[in-house]
């Protein structure tokens, strides 16, 4: 049954007096790919969904959205849960209790002392700061990956672009929203760690690490220190302003919205990942799949030495987090069903997209464990994991292997899973980290069974889906927004979550099968002896 059919059990005039009462929570997520929307009511649960599809462009070799694109498609959004309240709920949504945004982390956005921008915004699918990378890097003693802000920054400074020296502000998409909607500048320490690095005993920037950057930068253009010009750092269950008049109408133009919802810290895609799978406590991971993929792990300790494959992030309550990031994850998956769907239009039997999805990936069940002589490259993009700069999607086989529909969906699927899994072995095999679960999201585990059991025998792990993940970080930073309006939690979001928020959960769990981990094993040592066939394309086109 659709969780938003009228019908369903739950749709209650309770229901409609929350909304129409304000009680009410609003999560909004800026994903690569779409705009998303989540109303939470009082027990924490979806009430009603809006998305928006966009798409960013590649401009003068730089991956972008430009910011009409930002307020387009935010208020598309809204607009489709607006409509979607109305049609469920018969009433009218008029204001919301409290708002959270989420987006993509990483990027770079540079604005002027006025809060202009001045460059277009460079996501975290750019892969030219390498340079700036590895200086950064090795004057920190830690791990600083191409898409952090400070490798952009630093990027910039050392290309001597004619900005630098107006910069009076460094943010996060998120963080240029809840500005925009809030007037407050700040960031909640999860998206905060994808900037800069975060010192987990103070909560804030690493200090020690701001002197030795403004020390590499102080014969620049760069005006200003560091520590001046990123965001403030707010952890989780802390107000950040409240919706006023004019984010309202840059919301909702038509003037529906009212003003004064309470606003908590904006964060990144990833940590409201680990909310919506309730992976925030020490020995719990998750991960996502989208255009990206990447695996979170919550650490007991510190690791024993930096790892380029590996970031050191937060949770968005500020405990230390490895995170395996790879820049290219299901687009490619996404193309090649999309060629499925116009030759069964071409054929006169067109099939719905979902269906198509469903039909692939069930292929996929009972085909070759070991990818059967065929190997695939997902690189729409670059992937620092395995040093290529640009992207170069490949797909080929030996002459002797069978072409057969679900071994080549399930070669498609392994090589979203390939990269993951290098970064993973940092992790479980050099540094023992160790994870009670793994909970993995995103449109590539809609399918029940498939790419959860390929990545339980990816990873050896145990891998669960749950219910209300389903909704993803959207709904994960309505959560985090609830979170605020009741003043966190006495014993802290771990405890909000499992005894509030997913204390009646359903999941779904996969363990590893011993097929599938040999197979995905043998998979992978040839995927490692085929990269040089991916950096030769990339170095000969």
């Amino acid at each position: 049954m659709d969780p938003l059919d009228p019908a369903r059990p739950g749709v209650t005039a309770d229901l409609a007096a929350e909304i129409l009462g304000g009680r009410t929570t609003l999560g909004i997520e800026l994903g690569s790919t779409r705009i998303k929307a989540v109303l939470i009511g009082s027990d924490h649960r979806p009430l009603a969904v809006g998305t928006a599809e966009w798409e960013n462009q590649f401009v003068d070799r730089v991956w972008t959205y430009s910011v009409d694109a930002v307020w387009a498609g935010l208020q598309q959004c809204y607009a489709a849960l607006a409509a979607d309240v109305r049609r469920t709920y018969a009433v009218q949504l008029a204001s919301v209790g409290g708002l959270g945004i989420s987006a993509m982390m990483h990027g770079y956005l540079a604005l002027d002392a006025d809060g202009e921008l001045l460059t277009p915004f460079r996501t975290w699918r750019n892969t030219n700061t390498g340079r700036a990378a590895d200086a950064l890097s090795a004057a920190f003693g830690a791990n600083i990956p191409h898409r952090w802000s400070v490798a952009h920054l630093y990027q910039a400074v050392l290309d001597d672009e004619p900005h630098v020296p107006r910069i009076a502000h460094l943010t996060t998409l998120a963080g240029y929203v809840h500005w925009r909607l809030s007037g407050q500048r700040c960031l909640g320490v999860g998206d905060a760690s994808g900037m800069f690095p975060i010192d987990s005993t103070t909560g804030g920037y690493d200090a020690a690490m701001l002197d030795e950057f403004d020390r590499l930068t102080a014969d620049s253009a760069l005006a200003a220190k560091l520590a001046d010009l990123l965001p403030p750092v707010l952890v989780a269950g802390r107000e950040a302003g409240a919706l006023t008049a004019d984010g309202a109408l840059l919301l909702d133009p038509t003037g529906g919205l009212a003003p004064g919802a309470v606003m908590c810290p904006p964060e990144g895609d990833a940590g409201t990942g680990m909310v919506a799978t309730n992976s925030v406590a020490p020995r719990t991971g998750n991960v996502s799949a989208g255009t990206s993929i990447f695996a979170m792990a919550v650490l007991e300790g510190p690791l024993g030495r930096p790892h380029r494959e590996v970031d050191l992030v937060t949770t968005p309550a500020g405990d230390p987090v490895a995170m395996v990031h790879c820049n290219n994850g299901a687009s490619e998956l996404n193309a090649w069903a999309g060629l499925f769907a116009q030759f069964a239009r071409a054929a006169g039997t067109p099939v719905e997209p979902g269906a198509v999805f469903e039909v692939l990936l069930g292929s996929a069940r009972d085909a070759s464990p070991d990818g059967g002589g065929l190997m695939a490259f997902n690189y729409l993009s670059g992937e620092p994991i395995t040093d290529l700069e640009e992207g170069r999607p490949l797909f080929f086989r030996t002459p002797g292997s069978a072409l057969d529909l679900g071994t080549f969906v399930r070669t498609q699927l392994y090589a979203v899973l390939a990269t993951l899994r290098l970064g993973m072995d940092v992790l479980q095999r050099e540094e023992g980290v160790e994870l009670e679960r793994l909970f993995a999201h995103g449109g590539l585990f809609k399918t029940a069974g498939v790419a959860q059991a390929f990545l339980a025998g990816a990873l050896d792990t145990p891998v669960a889906v749950g219910d209300v993940a389903a909704e993803g970080g959207a709904w994960g930073i309505a959560v985090l927004a609830a979170f605020s309006q009741q003043g966190g939690h006495p014993a802290g979001l771990a405890a909000f979550l499992d005894t509030e928020v997913f204390a009646d959960a359903v999941l779904c769990t996969v363990d590893p099968q011993p097929e599938d981990v040999a197979g995905f094993d043998s998979f992978m040592k040839r995927y490692v002896q085929a990269l040089p066939v991916v950096r030769a394309a990339v170095s000969h086109s």
